[in-house]
This record gives C-alpha cells, sequence and structure tokens, in this order.
C-alpha cells in the first residue's frame, strides 16, 4: 500500500494547494478586522434619522454616494462654530422616485418628510437628537442650490418646503435650521424612504413595540399589540404610521421613528451584527446607495471618520427630543415654535449641554452664568411680538444681526431702532402685561431673568425693548443646563418604550 508523502512545501499539488489555502486564511481573517474595525466606527450613524446612516466597506461604495456642494452664503452671517462639538443633520425625504408604490407626495421631488438635528458634544460623552416637525411654521430663506440657482425665500411657511419646493436642495434646509436654531450645522445626510427598508432587512430585522393593536389604512401597517423584529415594508409603514397611535399627527409619529431609530441603533451595535460579514456588506451596500451627503464628507474615508468620532458616544448617552411647539393658532394643522422653552433647548444644544445627565464640559469662559429661564414661564407665540433693537454697546452695527437671530428664534417683527445712549449691560424693558413675552426675548438670547425689566412709560401698545450692551461684544454667556421639565425625551438604550 502506498504510505502518504509528506508535505514538504515544494511543487507538489497538495503542498502548493495548502500553502495557498493557509494565505487565504490569513487574508480574509486581516479583511474582516478591518471589515470590524471600520464598521464599529459607524455604527452609530447608520440610522439616524428614521432613514439615515453613513457606512462603508471597500472603496468601490464610493460609486454609491452622491454629494452636493451647500452654499450657505456669508460665513459672518452663520451661527457661531461650536469647535469639537459636531451638528449633523439628517434629512428623510418623502420623494417616492423609483419606488413601486404610492409612497410620499406623488407631485413633488421630495419634501423634508422627517428631520433631525444630531448634536454630538466635543468630549463624546453624549448626544441630543432633535426631530423637527414636517408641519412646523417658520421663516424660509432665501437660498442658493448647488447649481448656483437663487430661490427666494419665504417670510412664514412649513419647514417641509424648505426641500423641494421651487427647487430647493438640502442645502436650503441645512440654511433654515440654522437660521432657526442659531445652531451651526457641520454637514448633513439625505436619504429617502428605501434607506428604512433596505436598512432594516440588512441587520435582519428591528424590534419595535406596540402598545395596542394597530391598523393604519394610509401607512399599511397592522400590527397586533406587544413586540415584533418588523423589516423592509414593514419597517417602513411602522416608521410613517400616524393615523392610528396618540392624535394621529404628525408630532404622534415622531416618537414612533425615535423609537425605530434607538431600536436600530443598538441592533448595528450589536455583535450578532458587527461580527456577520454578510450583514455588513448588506448594511454598508444599501447605505451608501441611499445617501445624498454635503460634498465635504463626499467620499467613504471622510463619512468613516465622521461615523468613527460618533461611534464614541454610549447608547445609554443618546438623547431623542423633539422640539417644542404649539398649534398654530391661524391652522390647527399646522405649529410653531414654544417660547421660551425652544429656545432654550436651541441654547442648550449650542453651547453643548447634555439632555443624559452626564456632567457638562467646563465652561470656556468667565462670563458669568445666565440663570435658566423658568419652565414655569407661559407658553408664549412670538411671531407678533414687536421687538425694538437698539444698540447701546457703543459699537456700529450690533442691532442687524440681533435682529437677525430674533427673527430665526420666532419674533417675525423684531426691528432696529435708533441708537441708544451707551449701556454696560444688556436689557429688555416691556409694557405692563408683557411679562411673558420679555421672558421669551430674554431666553431667545441666552439672558438672566435680572435682565427683564417693566417700563413704567410704556403704552400696552408699544413694543418690547431691547437695548444692547456692551456686554454683547464680551465673551457670551452661558447657556442653560437644564431643558424645560416636560420635554418629550426617548433615551436610545431605553428598550420599553412602546407605541400607544
Amino acid at each position: 500500500m502506498q504510505q502518504d508523502q509528506p508535505n514538504t512545501g515544494r511543487y507538489n499539488g497538495g503542498g502548493r494547494r495548502d500553502s495557498r489555502r493557509r494565505a487565504a486564511a490569513v487574508a480574509k481573517r486581516n479583511r474582516r478586522r478591518r471589515v470590524l474595525k471600520w464598521t464599529a466606527g459607524t455604527g452609530a450613524l447608520v440610522m439616524v434619522a428614521g432613514c439615515g446612516g453613513a457606512y462603508y466597506l471597500y472603496q468601490h461604495f464610493n460609486s454609491n454616494l452622491t454629494s452636493v456642494k451647500v452654499r450657505l452664503g456669508d460665513e459672518a452671517e452663520r451661527p457661531k462654530a461650536a469647535g469639537d462639538a459636531l451638528n449633523v443633520l439628517v434629512i428623510g425625504t418623502d420623494s417616492r422616485a423609483g419606488l413601486g408604490r404610492s409612497y410620499g407626495d406623488a407631485g413633488s421631488t421630495g419634501h423634508a418628510d422627517t428631520t433631525l438635528l444630531f448634536h454630538i458634544a466635543k468630549d463624546r460623552s453624549n448626544a441630543t437628537v432633535v426631530s423637527i416637525p414636517r408641519d412646523l411654521m417658520v421663516p424660509i430663506p432665501e437660498c442658493q442650490t448647488d447649481k448656483g440657482t437663487k430661490i427666494p425665500g419665504s417670510a412664514r411657511d412649513m419647514f417641509n418646503t424648505s426641500l423641494g419646493q421651487e427647487g430647493r436642495d438640502a442645502g436650503c434646509t441645512w440654511k433654515t435650521v440654522e437660521k432657526m436654531t442659531g445652531i451651526r450645522v457641520d454637514h448633513f445626510v439625505q436619504v429617502n424612504f428605501e434607506a428604512v427598508k433596505t436598512l432594516s432587512t440588512a441587520v435582519g430585522g428591528v424590534e419595535v413595540c406596540a402598545g395596542k393593536d394597530i391598523d393604519d389604512k394610509d401607512s399599511h401597517l397592522k400590527m397586533s399589540k406587544g413586540r415584533h423584529v418588523v423589516q423592509g415594508e414593514e419597517a417602513l409603514a411602522f416608521v410613517r404610521t400616524r393615523h392610528a397611535v396618540g392624535f394621529g399627527g404628525d408630532l404622534t409619529r415622531i416618537p414612533l421613528q425615535q423609537q425605530f431609530i434607538s431600536s436600530m441603533i443598538r441592533k448595528i451595535k450589536s455583535d450578532d451584527t458587527l461580527t456577520s460579514p454578510s450583514k455588513l456588506y448588506q448594511l454598508a451596500d444599501a447605505a451608501t446607495k441611499a445617501l445624498t451627503v454635503d460634498s465635504a464628507i463626499g467620499s467613504v474615508d471622510k463619512l468613516k471618520d465622521l461615523a468613527q468620532d460618533i461611534s464614541k458616544v454610549d447608547t445609554r448617552n443618546i438623547t431623542f427630543t423633539t422640539v417644542p411647539v404649539l398649534d398654530d393658532p391661524k391652522d390647527e394643522d399646522r405649529l410653531i415654535l414654544r417660547q421660551p422653552d425652544a429656545g432654550q433647548v436651541f441654547s442648550m444644544i449650542a453651547g453643548d449641554r447634555s439632555l443624559t445627565g452626564t456632567t457638562p464640559p467646563a465652561p470656556e469662559t468667565t462670563a458669568p452664568a445666565s440663570a435658566a429661564p423658568s419652565s414655569a414661564t407661559p407658553a408664549v407665540d412670538t411671531k407678533d411680538v414687536p421687538v425694538t433693537v437698539r444698540n447701546g454697546s457703543g459699537t456700529r452695527g450690533q442691532s442687524g444681526p440681533t435682529v437677525d437671530k430674533l427673527k430665526a428664534k420666532g419674533f417675525a417683527k423684531a426691528a432696529v431702532g435708533s441708537d441708544a445712549p451707551p449701556a454696560a449691560t444688556t436689557m429688555v424693558s416691556h409694557p405692563a402685561g408683557q411679562e411673558a413675552e420679555a421672558a421669551a426675548l430674554a431666553a431667545a438670547l441666552g439672558l438672566p431673568a435680572s435682565a427683564v425689566r417693566p417700563n413704567p412709560k410704556a403704552g400696552p401698545k408699544d413694543p418690547l425693548l431691547l437695548v444692547l450692551g456692551k456686554d454683547v461684544l464680551a465673551a457670551p454667556s452661558q447657556p442653560p443646563t437644564e431643558a424645560p421639565k416636560d420635554l418629550q425625551r426617548v433615551q436610545a438604550d431605553d428598550v420599553d418604550v412602546c407605541a400607544k
């Protein structure tokens, strides 16, 4: 009987095949390590908006990405940069281009159906994700598209028209958010309905919870009470459901989206996903095909750096919330910002303050901290509150930017007045009976309660008077450290949230 020959590593068939197998196995292990390292760095961003993400595996995924050059105009008119903090605007469009079913608005290229502002703290200890309702009435500024086309603005319109209407692109939504919030946006990610379907399928489904039986004929969701794992069409139906839960409006749908996104983030960060090469590949392919991003992050390598930064945030320190709003008194189907609460939330984000109870970063200035506005302050519809801004700082050109800031925060009737005598500190004075309006104005500017005082000489129809002092040239006041008490929140690690 012929004896087995030893493997000498020479050019015999068996030795050569064994060497090739060993080399292939080593290459496979190294490739898998690279995949896991890259993918672990992008988990927190893959589904940030109920339809958002940034994944990559290999260089050829660059061809899946679509990028847009954002034209934001005069740099001096933009909010101050947040330093090492990151603000990523995630826009889910209701475009149904290329989809087989009648999703969204068939008569347009897609509006801003779901929009979230994702703030990542500069020390990466926490993140805040703010949902902006599509039905919110806001000023839409003039903007310039990627192609250089100038599109006129609107003094008052639905937020979702900041994208798609009159040919506006994501840069117009970006500019609208900056004007409205006073928060500087660093990047945007835009996706369509298909992302929800493909990404949820790629990870093997996302667990959601229904607090009651749901039968929504508009979204086509039929779900019994309890926990379910959804993917594809059912996942999309879940995040679009609104008529069969809560009060049946857009504000009802937002918590469902926040629940879905939180669960998606947990699933992506789980070992089950990160150790499955097939899931990673499917996730990467689906995400990059679904993305439109700004040109500054328009490559896989740049997305990788951004996503690795975001992934440093612990899931338990990611808080989802919705900007505080009221029913629009002019139209019950529309919303307006609820002040001073909305301004308080915006100031916290702009000032890098956490909503998760983590220790806030040490202040960078020595200016005295402003007192946080009282959560008991009555809500005010600021759009009809007249405000006159007078410059007492001693430096020209301070009133105009302040008026622009106030208009972006909802004070549509703010106007520049004549210069005031020199003043050391900024003050707000008001006629009798306008205490709440004055408090809302102070909160919008981050001023302490001590900056508000009555004006006994003012008549009942006189405007609020804002006199800018020399302190506007000094270091900015500190943002509030506490959010409004009744602020809606969902923690990304909360597995007990159910749609009701």
